[in-house]
């Protein structure tokens, strides 16, 4: 350990530098670096004021065998049914930790088994930073198609990705894990782009192997995929997360890889002020993967504080890219003058504390998702991890309806998504739902299946909250996003009862940006009151290759849809038709 370090530039100084290696760890080994990183962790925290955790550059390998296995209820994961169990194997365990700086120095972290690689939990002032993170054996295998016949395809299946023959059948298998059936997803990477699909390999009549690596299916009928497409499937359980942070602040990731996360991506819950910048997330260089993630990329719910993700690139996943919400609980019942009983809907949200004393809350119809009432929080109880109990600092607002729901507006952030780049994403680029300032803006969306932007809310699917005030759309590339029934930016409040005089959503700007466009429509809007659509540039784009055979609007009229919405300024806007 070295005391007090200066650095140039006006950078920190460090009251310690902890190096990595100087408890145990040796780069480039293959030996577990877990009870190092544990020790150097320990060490940390017995550090009053700033510390500098230094890995010197190498690969650095984290088993499950010595992890710490810690219980946690995170949002969006699994269900009792899915997975009753909620520990979780922790890579690396930060908690209450303050003023740490994690120095990679460009260093490898590879994890084996199934592992929520980093918690982050009551830490503060956190910055890690010149790091990549990856897997031994990602838990989606990957296969490239050599051939299709009539009733069978031939694979080349990944050397990452191991399996099992059994009678015929084909099981998954890794570090402690195995699977047989699971969602599917198809990769085209001359076209750069990637789509889900039914598992018709979960429904091959026999399989077996031609020669290592080597696979021939037999199907009733004629498998849908061409030579070069890569099959992407996986069990769909999300037991783990990738990285979690819960009920931290300041914590901030600079110039992180990170090459693939089983389960729910990096996922923040209760946290606020939260950075990422420069962060790759995408398949490693070299490994010949092309799958980065599990599920979500980046995936918060509850925050609050500032949200920055600036700079990045997210390639490969197998769900959104950002989801960005809070979430609504349904009042299940008023148990004295002043408390109400509420109640997680969703099967895989529940068991966190998502009240504390001093939030306030509003009441929100179900059927209209407009609010009708505001209290404060004074006390919360925890009766079970389906429901709370909330003590509010009056009485409990008349007029209840049986659905209706509660949502936490203290714990909502402001969010900036700006100068990053989407690709191979299978659904949404970017989901957002606060009601604080929100702003988009110098990004790159490239052929998004689904809606490069959605602003939802819902009160009955996923509980997603809330209302949007205050967002702004500007300066973005949209490329071939979308299709005929999933707009480019989608605002879908999922209100029953939509009036245009009582909005879900206010106040959303999209202004000089370019759509490049198929059969898409470029925006479609609902209960939206004050929306603003101008100084874009459209282009409808000649359709090739998987593209062929869809129609293209020849108007902007055509490509704009609103209901139930008022007061738009729709002005000012380009459109033209590319020629085949």
């Amino acid at each position: 350990m070295q005391d007090i370090h200066h650095e140039d530039n006006d950078q920190p100084v460090y009251r310690a530098i902890l190096r990595l290696t100087d408890f145990g760890a040796t780069p480039d080994s293959g030996g577990d670096a877990q009870s190092a990183m544990q020790r150097a962790i320990e060490a940390a925290s017995r550090i009053e004021g700033p510390v500098l955790l230094d890995c010197p550059q190498g690969s650095y390998h984290f088993y499950p065998d010595h992890a710490l296995r810690v219980p946690y209820f995170i949002t969006n994961t699994a269900s009792e049914e899915e997975h009753p169990d909620v520990t979780k194997t922790a890579g690396l365990l930060l908690k209450r930790q303050h003023q740490l700086t994690l120095e990679g120095n460009g260093s490898l972290f590879v994890f084996h088994g199934k592992q929520t690689m980093l918690i982050l939990d009551e830490c503060s002032d956190l910055e890690i930073r010149n790091l990549h993170l990856d897997y031994s054996r990602p838990t989606v295998a990957e296969m490239t198609v050599d051939f299709c016949g009539t009733d069978f395809c031939e694979v080349t299946v990944h050397p990452d990705s191991l399996y099992e023959l059994n009678g015929g059948r084909l099981d998954w298998t890794g570090e402690g894990w195995r699977f047989r059936e699971g969602p599917m997803q198809i990769c085209d990477l001359m076209q750069n782009i990637t789509w889900r699909t039914d598992n018709w390999l979960a429904e091959a009549r026999q399989v077996e192997e031609i020669s290592p690596h080597r696979l021939r299916f037999y199907f009733a009928s004629q498998p849908d995929a061409a030579p070069g497409n890569v099959l992407q499937v996986r069990d769909g359980i999300r037991d783990q997360a990738g990285i979690f942070i819960t009920e931290s602040s300041g914590v901030t990731f600079v110039n992180v890889g990170i090459h693939f996360m089983h389960g729910l991506g990096i996922v923040g819950q209760f946290s606020r002020d939260l950075s990422f910048l420069q962060l790759d997330v995408s398949p490693r260089p070299g490994t010949g993967r092309t799958v980065a993630g599990f599920a979500d990329f980046i995936h918060l719910s509850g925050c609050k504080g500032r949200i920055l993700i600036e700079d990045s690139r997210f390639t490969g996943a197998h769900d959104d890219a950002i989801n960005v919400h809070g979430t609504y609980l349904r009042i299940a019942g008023q148990l004295a003058e002043d408390a109400l009983k509420v109640r997680f809907m969703h099967p895989q949200t529940y068991g966190f504390m998502a009240f504390h004393p001093g939030d306030e809350v509003d009441f929100i119809r179900a059927e209209s998702l407009t609010a009708y009432a505001r209290s404060r929080v004074i006390g919360v109880l925890q009766l079970n991890p389906r429901e709370l109990m909330l003590t509010l600092d009056g009485p409990v607002p008349p007029g209840i309806g049986g659905t209706d729901v509660i949502e936490n507006v203290t714990w909502t952030p402001e969010l900036e998504i700006r100068g990053n780049t989407f690709a191979r994403i299978p659904t949404r680029g970017i989901l957002a739902t606060t009601r604080r300032r929100t702003v988009i803006r110098d990004n790159v969306f490239e052929r998004m299946q689904m809606s490069a932007i959605l602003v939802a809310a819902d009160a009955g699917s996923w509980y997603e909250s809330g209302a949007v005030r205050d967002m702004t759309i500007t300066g973005n590339r949209f490329i071939a996003c979308g299709c005929s029934e999933a707009p480019v930016i989608h605002i879908a409040p999922e209100n029953k009862e939509a009036d245009r005089d009582a909005p879900v959503h206010r106040n959303i700007r999209i202004e000089n940006n370019i759509f490049e466009i198929m059969d898409a429509p470029v925006l479609s809007a609902k209960s939206t009151q004050g929306l603003v659509f101008r100084h874009n540039d459209i282009v409808a784009l000649a359709a090739d290759g998987r593209d062929k055979g869809r129609d293209k609007h020849s108007s902007l009229e055509e490509a704009i849809r609103l209901t139930a919405c008022s007061g738009a300024d729709i002005s000012g806007n380009s459109f033209d038709v590319e020629e085949q």
